[in-house]
């Protein structure tokens, strides 16, 4: 049998990996929407929901690098069927067992690592080697805007099943979307062949060895670090934020929808940039503008307009910064095991987010509301736009000493 059209052109490639990303990241990316009518009809509090979310913030990351090896081995399609059957179980659990423990093993580890199967690193490790170097910064960007249209698609469809059904059958109606997406894996079945020579033929031990020695990698992981603060907070408390401010949550949804929206132009333009102009300068604007928005937020009045210029603002830089970290590991690198070491890169990404999810709620619950987070995010983000700085963009070829 013939490969499909689809299967042997890079384009197709990229449209099924981004439509992948936009199911996997669309469930992930409006749970924040749960969180009123779950703590309404069970009676758990925010602070414990937020904690399950922000274990799953953690977990998403966690699994990245782990399926991220494991597609680099062994090919994307069993880890992205598996991740996709996860993910369906993950939300269909959540409804059998509404108490603490509950939302921790079905958001916190269940939903988070099928939605990890399916996300950045194994989709970009799958696409990368197909596409020429000088154009993997616009390849991830294209797979990126597909998340985050998932964002913009999903948020109002879920608020809509909320109000409708409320939040039992939407997780339902989200776990029959989430298997539906299986076949979409397909075309993205084969592995990188190996390299006869140079960077792309060292086994992983030593690109592994190589990568923890090497400063511009760490810096992308501090920078990325920060990034994980700040989108699993906005993601997780925005509703919660603007519940605070009187507003109706289709004020909420409305905002996460042009948070994921405004991204999408976001992630193009950007991943198109990446090939004119130095990743570590993108990434150094990007993180910098952010600690700008969160200022003119706060002396801003509390009103629909200003939320939804706050989101669209925002939602330009969201993931964004996925394309030029994600090219500056392959340019250190190489695609050979970019899954394992871009994967790492997102698990320091949700460690942040873990904190970012977590703290928002502790912040909540002992203050009364999220000042001392905004006030965090806007140091973070300066200190995330600095630390790129350093970074060095060319391939690292020193060699790592061996010992008998």
């Amino acid at each position: 049998m013939s490969p499909t059209p689809l299967a042997r052109t890079p384009w197709g490639l990229l449209l099924a990996a981004s439509a992948i990303l936009m199911v996997t990241m669309g469930v992930r990316q409006t749970s924040g929407l749960l969180i009123d009518p779950i703590n309404a009809t069970t009676g758990l509090s925010i602070a414990q929901i937020s904690f399950s979310l922000a274990i799953g913030q953690f977990v998403w990351g966690a699994v990245q690098p782990l399926f991220g090896a494991l597609a680099d081995q062994r090919g994307p399609l069993p880890v992205l069927v598996s991740g996709g059957v996860l993910l369906a179980v993950g939300l269909v659990a959540a409804t059998m067992m509404p108490s603490t423990w509950g939302l921790n093993l079905s958001f916190g580890l269940l939903m988070a690592a099928g939605a990890g199967a399916g996300s950045f690193s194994v989709l970009i490790g799958a696409s990368s080697w197909r596409i020429p170097a000088h154009k993997r910064s616009m390849a991830a960007g294209i797979i990126n805007a597909g998340g985050s249209l998932g964002q913009f698609l999903f948020a109002p469809l879920v608020q809509v099943l909320l109000t409708a059904f409320g939040w039992v059958r939407t997780l339902y109606a989200l776990a029959v979307i989430v298997l539906l997406s299986l076949p979409l894996a397909w075309p993205l079945r084969k592995r990188a062949p190996r390299a006869e020579t140079g960077v792309d033929d060292e086994s992983l031990g030593l690109q592994l060895r190589k990568a923890l020695r090497e400063r511009s990698y760490w810096c992308l992981h501090l920078g990325f670090f920060t990034c994980g603060v700040h989108i699993a907070f906005l993601v997780t408390h925005l509703p919660s934020e603007i519940a605070m401010c009187g507003l109706s949550p289709t004020v909420s949804s409305i905002s996460i929808a042009l948070i994921g929206l405004f991204n999408v132009a976001g992630s193009l333009t950007i991943g198109a940039l990446g090939e004119r102009f130095r990743m570590k300068w993108l990434l150094f604007w990007m993180y910098l503008s952010r600690a700008v928005l969160i200022a003119l937020y706060l002396v801003s009045p509390p009103t629909p307009t200003t939320f939804y210029v706050f989101a669209a603002a925002l939602g330009f830089t969201w993931l964004a910064t996925v394309p030029p970290t994600a090219g500056l590991v392959g340019k250190l690198f190489g695609p050979r095991h970019m899954g394992t070491l871009f994967g790492l890169t997102l698990l320091s990404h949700q460690i942040g987010g873990f904190f970012g999810a977590w703290l928002g709620g502790v912040a909540l619950e002992h203050g009364g509301d999220y000042s001392w987070m905004w006030y965090g995010d806007m140091a973070l983000a300066v200190v995330a736009a600095l630390v790129n700085l350093p970074i060095r963009e060319a391939p690292v070829t020193r060699a790592i000493a061996t010992t008998n």
